[in-house]
């Protein structure tokens, strides 16, 4: 490498984004700077990316510092080959990915059987298959969800937080762009024919480019990244969190292990004080915290019909006081709906139902009353939780809000 020091190389990958921002073109960084680049692992590329983010430089832009690294290094990643065990989550997630690519492969090639067509009814077959395909793709939405939730969280705890940003930025991408493709088929009928077939010509191939540019980048640059950061202990849990997320139509049933045993998981060290819980550890603090800032009010009847908990949220519909504790949940009901109480009471015991939902008009305001059957893990009823909330301004809700509104 002639003497290249990973200080060279950072401030050569620095310099490319400049030039290409400049305007210069492609081949030309690609030539000048092929003797830095030479040899870079996927690592390596990781780190860079998290140290230009650091300094300022935007996302959209790192995104554009992927494509150039493809471009450049296209054949050496290939030779990179990743060697995985079929069924684990990096084989799985790898098996997806060549499922997504025929699947988008048959969507440009029906997209463009549809470019000949002078009426709709000559490509009604075509249709069929590509609201199948639209379906399908819109499907590997459980893939996307391990990948950001379980493969993600993991390399982000050794430091590798960037590239994985970048990922979801794409999945983000991809999905707004397989959405329009099954918006674009529902229509199909109360379009012009020459703006359908563009449209779907522009979006077949958005997608098939997109997904296929994306997938690269995570087949060569993020999973070998994880596959030299992540322990073994770490695969195991990715596993069953994997298992628990669940799989897509198009994920080969072979790859699929069938439950077996839960692995043990080593205990992590706890705070003084804390619970441990399937999904996370909290301490009775916290725990009172969350139960207090929920936007509901709860409250707990054990298995004798006794009052056992209540929260005290920030605004109560309904008075609770430490008084009623213990007491049965029946003297806490008028005369009249007692035999309701009773009913549902007796209807979760037996296991015949689990909810009984009621809403009332509290002055203006409408309070919607849920009892839930609480049971543990085997279906034994613990008690009936108790759920009320406060619907009228839930209910104008219309359309969507992504934006923050809070005033400055």
């Amino acid at each position: 490498m002639g003497g290249v020091t990973e200080e060279d190389r950072k401030k050569a990958i620095k310099e490319i984004l400049r030039q290409l921002h400049a305007g210069v073109p492609l081949e030309q960084v690609k030539e000048r700077f092929r003797q830095f680049l030479e040899g870079v692992s996927s690592l390596e590329i990781a780190k860079v990316e998290q140290e230009l983010i650091n300094e300022g430089v935007s996302r959209e832009e790192i995104q554009r510092l992927c494509d150039v690294h493809l471009a450049i290094f296209k054949e050496q990643l290939e030779e990179q080959k990743l060697e995985v065990a079929p069924t684990s989550p990096l084989g799985i997630l790898l098996e997806e990915h060549k499922m997504l690519q025929q699947i988008t492969q048959k969507l440009s090639v029906l997209a463009e059987k549809v470019q000949s067509a002078e009426n709709l009814e000559a490509v009604e077959g075509e249709l069929v298959q590509l609201r199948h395909i639209a379906e399908e793709l819109l499907d590997s939405e459980k893939h996307y969800l391990r990948e950001e939730n379980v493969l993600f969280p993991v390399l982000e705890k050794h430091g590798i937080t960037e590239p994985p940003a970048i990922m979801w930025m794409e999945h983000n991408q991809l999905r707004e762009k397989k959405k329009q493709l099954k918006r674009l088929l529902e229509n199909v009928a109360s379009m012009n024919l020459q703006d359908f077939k563009r449209q779907l010509s522009e979006l077949a191939n958005a997608i098939k480019s997109s997904l296929n540019s994306h997938i690269f980048k995570e087949n060569n640059i993020l999973f070998p990244a994880a596959q030299r950061v992540v322990t073994e202990q770490e695969w195991t849990e990715m596993q069953t969190d994997f298992d628990e997320i669940g799989y897509c139509c198009f994920t080969p049933e072979h790859l699929i292990k069938k439950p077996a045993e839960k692995p043990t998981v080593e205990a992590k060290p706890m705070a003084e004080g804390a619970l441990q819980f399937e999904t996370g550890t909290l301490t009775k603090e916290e725990i009172e915290a969350i139960l207090n800032t929920l936007p509901v009010d709860i409250t707990f009847v054990d298995k004798d019909d006794a009052v056992k908990f209540f929260n005290k949220a920030e605004k109560r519909l309904f008075v609770r006081t430490k008084a009623i504790l213990g007491r049965k949940v029946q003297l806490c009901h008028p005369q009249k709906s007692i035999h309701v109480v009773n009913r549902i009471l007796e209807a979760f015991k037996k296991g015949e139902k689990d909810v009984a939902e009621f809403w009332i008009q509290k002055g203006d305001r409408l309070i919607h009353i849920r009892y839930f059957a609480v049971r543990d893990k085997d279906g034994k009823y613990l008690g009936t939780m108790e759920v009320t909330q406060d619907i009228t301004d839930l209910k104008k809700i219309e359309g969507e809000k992504r934006l923050l509104d809070w005033e400055g």
